[in-house]
């Protein structure tokens, strides 16, 4: 069988599963199994692959066609223009958390502290874009900090991050500051998560929602964030589209300056920032 028969096949069987795109998502996939470059894939589509691809690559599809997201067949994301590792204990990294990174590097800072890191996608792209910052990242998880710091390695950074196990600010030294704090909490409300796509039940339940009203992380975060940020230092959190207003009250009310919110490319509230203003600055 050719690579063009076999991503036939493939393209196929995801459009009777239901896959809205399934010759991007096929595509993606016959390229993990030829181990090419998906801009390389055209060019040996002709030729004929092994009976052990057609078997990978129809195990592959098989899982996709049951709603199994095509990072976690390949094992990577791509985010900020760097590939990294995922697998069911993190979130997939996802575009619009892009723009919490913009905002991140539209100021300075030397030091940067992530809460509930997951992936790392966010920690290490800051300091992959500033070479000379040191950062930390917390998370909950253990697994998702085993794949954070396998994640350092591949973006170069393992040497200017550390590493901490434990629920928001529980897991950073008292009196230890930082001039950035970023943060892409779980901010889905419980009742909308049986709305959800069927993808994000092979994510973890615990980064996605609060078990609440959505916005729990976000009153830890903002309770504790003053006690850790220098003066001038910097909150950034990414949020759902409905809670611009309430999580930018959560910031005002713990003493934050400067809270603005911040849309993506489609004109959705998400991001809100803050400042940690001194009183003379006010």
């Amino acid at each position: 069988m050719t690579g063009t028969q076999a991503l036939s096949h493939a393209v196929a069987r995801l459009r009777e599963a239901g896959i809205d795109d399934p010759a991007r998502d096929a595509r993606r996939i016959m390229a993990h199994v030829l181990g090419v470059a998906p801009g390389r894939l055209t060019l040996v589509l002709p030729d004929m692959i092994s009976e052990a691809q057609v078997e990978n690559l129809g195990a592959l599809i098989e899982r996709r066609g049951r709603r199994e997201p095509v990072s976690h067949l390949i094992g990577t994301r791509a985010f900020f223009g760097r590939d990294f590792r995922v697998n069911s204990a993190v979130l997939d990294p996802r575009p619009e958390t892009e723009i919490l990174i913009e905002q991140g590097l539209a100021g300075d800072f030397s030091h940067v502290l992530d809460l509930g890191t997951g992936s790392g996608c966010i920690i290490l792209t800051l300091l992959a874009e500033r070479p000379t910052a040191q950062g930390t990242g917390t998370d909950l998880s253990e697994d998702a900090l085993s794949v954070a710091q396998e994640n350092a390695a591949r973006v170069s950074v393992q040497d200017r991050v550390t590493w901490g196990h434990g629920a928001w600010f529980n897991a950073v030294a008292a009196g230890q500051h930082f001039d950035l704090i970023v943060s892409n909490p779980p901010y889905i409300a419980a009742n909308e998560m049986p709305g959800l796509a069927p993808e994000l039940a092979f994510e973890p339940r615990m980064a996605l929602t609060d078990e609440a009203d959505g916005l729990t992380a976000y009153r830890a975060i903002a309770a504790g964030a003053r006690a850790h940020l220098t003066p001038h230092g910097r909150l950034i959190v990414e949020i759902g589209p409905t809670q611009g207003a309430a999580v930018a009250k959560l910031f005002q009310a713990a003493g934050l300056a400067k809270v603005a919110i911040h849309p993506d490319l489609d004109g959705r509230d998400r991001v809100v920032s803050g400042a940690n203003l001194p009183r003379t600055d006010l």
